[in-house]
């Protein structure tokens, strides 16, 4: 029997030649492309001129100073989050409970303001309203971590459910009126949220008119940890090694459960501390079911988008603040123009960068029409 097997005229390759600066260069030109898909939407689905939208979004974003600063304030809280799942992501551990571990730390700290916000100081209040929002988001953070070194769960779907609990923890709170739930104003008939202490507000530097927040220098200051963690110590090589490869790390002597745990903890501390800022930095200082903004699913795009570089996590964190609360503002002049808007169009840049990182990473070769003989 003559049995042949044809070749297909097309395989995948790995691309093992291309450079690192080639391929950033390739990265920055999909987002380009992605704009110029975007505006032949715009064009053709809104029937708006592209030019006058896109005008409209930069000028919602930072045509004053006001919005300046709150486009910062977003950028700097999504640039947390971004920067705080990077160590797990490096490690191959897939954190997707960004969401659920920023709701923790903005329930905690909220806690610890309503405990201790009228007798402690404001610097030392704002201390311990990040260190609590920070450790009890890292416990919770370890949960995941503990079943994938123990039992080898999926830490996927571990984190994305336990985001579930976490928020559905908080709108019961907010819901729930009881002499037990601190959370909730009193004096009011209906549940809702009390205003933390004043102590609880994060202190501000005043610049002219306009007053900067001490957490976005301390979101700055933290992105230059993780860059020097991941870079320049023992702990970011080792984590680096156990995302390549874990039988490696051991053959080497490493101790892959403690580094996986120490990594997943941190990666959860430090976006619990995101949750906590972001509560003292409101005004007033206040929970709310709709505190994260979506900042947990929005920092793991970033990351994912800046090939989980630091500081193009920057970058990448200012642009979508941009396109997002640009879109809000520009609201007003161009009624189709809103949130929902932005979300289409970070889709489409995340389509078309998704589909050209693929092309980075592989290479269509031809193959010519082949019959080998098949031996049995």
């Amino acid at each position: 029997m003559d049995n042949t097997v044809k070749e297909p005229l097309i395989h995948l390759s790995k691309r093992e030649d291309m450079s690192f600066g080639k391929k950033w260069l390739v990265r920055i030109i999909a987002i380009l492309l992605s704009l110029i898909v975007c505006a032949g939407f715009i064009f053709i689905i809104i029937k708006m001129n592209p030019v006058e939208v896109y005008e409209g979004i930069v000028e919602g974003a930072v045509g004053t100073g006001r919005r300046f600063w709150v486009t910062a304030r977003d950028a700097l809280t999504l640039l947390c989050v971004a920067v705080a799942v990077t160590p797990a992501f490096k490690m191959k551990f897939w954190n997707i409970g960004g969401e659920g571990q920023f709701i923790v730390g903005a329930i905690s700290s909220a806690w610890f303001a309503l405990m201790w916000g009228n007798t402690l100081p404001g610097w030392m209040m704002i201390l311990v309203m990040a260190l609590g929002g920070g450790i009890c988001a890292g416990i919770y953070g370890l949960v995941a971590g503990v079943l994938k070194v123990k039992f080898g769960t999926n830490e996927t779907l571990m984190t994305l459910m336990m985001n579930y609990i976490a928020l559905y923890t908080l709108r019961f709170f907010g819901e729930t009126k009881a002499d037990w739930n601190v959370f909730v104003d009193p004096s009011s008939d209906r549940p809702k949220f009390m205003e933390l202490p004043e102590a609880a507000a994060m202190p501000v530097i005043k610049i002219g008119k306009f007053s900067l927040n001490i957490a976005l220098i301390v979101a700055v200051l933290l992105t230059i940890f993780i860059i020097i963690y991941l870079t320049r110590t023992k702990h970011g090589y080792e984590l680096s090694v156990v995302g390549d490869s874990i039988p490696t790390a051991r053959y080497a002597g490493m101790k892959v459960g403690r580094i996986m745990l120490r990594t997943v903890f941190l990666s959860a501390f430090l976006i619990g501390i995101a949750g906590a800022f972001t509560v003292s930095s409101s005004s007033p200082p206040i929970l709310s079911t709709a505190i994260t903004n979506d900042v947990g699913w929005t920092g793991i795009i970033v990351a994912w988008l800046s090939k989980l570089n630091p500081i193009a996590i920057f970058i990448v964190s200012a642009l979508i603040s941009v396109l997002q609360f640009g879109c809000i503002s520009a609201n007003a002049s161009f009624g189709a123009i809103d949130s929902n808007f932005a979300d289409i169009l970070q889709g489409i840049i995340l389509f078309v960068v998704l589909a050209v990182d693929f092309l980075i990473r592989f290479k269509i070769v031809r193959v010519r029409n082949i019959e080998k003989e098949a031996q049995k």
